[in-house]
């Protein structure tokens, strides 16, 4: 087996007394699409910034392509690629203009810069818009050349943290289209997301991330296996939640919460169809207004991971201090 690209072993990072990280491991193979999973707050973006060199651990240990992050910060950064969660575009050039740029900060030379854009601007079919302003193009359009600014290098290693957050369906499409290209060309991906969806589609290992730590490792199948379906019930009145409530327990074995009027349940095991759920709710006298099997969400994931939602504590949210902090340690 392959030695892993990028490792990872009990990292830590403190930010005063916020810390976000808790014994970070990670083996991310060669080659491959590893997904970061977990909402906001969770340490994905601050392992990234580790594993890219822009901020360093307060203890552990990482290497991304065979040279540790702290005593070979220089080989790490020629090895890579890095794609933030905000496009870092000067608005008033256009596109052609902004990958020059990153291609002469990338050391590619101006020869070199022109050609690595213009390459990289036809293979992925960007040459139409290339000389229009950046200020003129939508968030996906952004996105996506930030995405080919990551790739002047060609880098063996990418990182992308949370690229398709507040795409629209048609532009996650294309950056998910990119991503693939990629790794059939070879280069490994360490991919943060928020979206189960987005780490099913393209990952083939996911590592959920919770308060600095992995809670929970596999591919997109064993995740999903672990977690299991869900059944969504909704009913016409208060009254009949507790009813709905019961039969559901005891067709599915899971413990149902009570969401307004619905009911939703885990199952374990095989999922009922929908005609045995609505026979048995009809038969008690339960008014439904709808019924439904469908797959896990990432608050399904963390309910059943942690016993509580996906969404990040207050404490974890605020995150301006360590991000301000990160920049003063990537400027010593």
């Amino acid at each position: 087996m392959d030695s892993p690209i990028v490792s990872a072993q009990g990292l830590r990072k403190r930010f005063g007394e916020f810390e976000a990280l808790a014994g970070l491991d990670l083996a991310v193979p060669p080659g491959t699409v590893y997904g970061l999973l977990g909402p906001n707050g969770a340490g994905k973006s601050t392992a990234v910034r580790i594993l890219s060199t822009l901020t360093r651990p307060t203890a552990g240990r990482a290497t991304v392509a065979g040279f540790d992050v702290r005593e070979h910060p220089g080989k790490v950064r020629e090895a890579i690629g890095l794609a933030g969660q905000h496009a870092a575009m000067d608005e008033k050039l256009t596109g052609r203009e902004n990958l020059r740029v990153f291609g002469k900060l990338a050391r590619l030379g101006r020869r070199g810069a022109r050609r690595r854009a213009d390459e990289l601007l036809e293979r992925f079919e960007l040459t139409e818009a290339a000389d229009r302003q950046v200020s003129t193009y939508s968030g996906g359009m952004r996105r996506r050349i930030d995405l080919i600014a990551s790739l002047l290098r060609a880098p063996s290693v990418l990182f992308l943290d949370e690229p398709t957050t507040g795409l629209d369906p048609r532009s996650r499409l294309e950056i998910w289209a990119i991503v693939r290209e990629l790794v059939a060309a070879g280069a490994t991906v360490l991919l943060t997301t928020q979206y189960l969806e987005e780490a099913d589609q393209l990952a083939s290992a996911v590592a959920v991330i919770d308060r600095g730590q992995v809670i929970a490792e596999g591919t997109p199948a064993q995740l999903k296996a672990r977690i299991g379906s869900h059944i969504d019930v909704e009913v016409g009145s208060e009254d009949d939640l507790a009813e709905a409530g019961a039969i559901l327990e005891r067709m599915t074995g899971g413990q149902p919460r009570a969401e307004d009027l619905r009911i939703v349940t885990g199952v374990h095991g095989t999922a009922p169809s929908v005609p045995q759920i609505v026979r048995e709710l009809d038969a008690a006298g339960v008014a439904i207004q709808d019924v439904g099997v469908r797959r896990p969400s990432l608050d399904d994931v963390f309910l059943t991971l942690t016993g509580r939602p996906a969404e990040a504590p207050a404490e974890q949210r605020t995150d301006e201090q360590p991000k301000q902090r990160e920049k003063q340690e990537a400027a010593a």
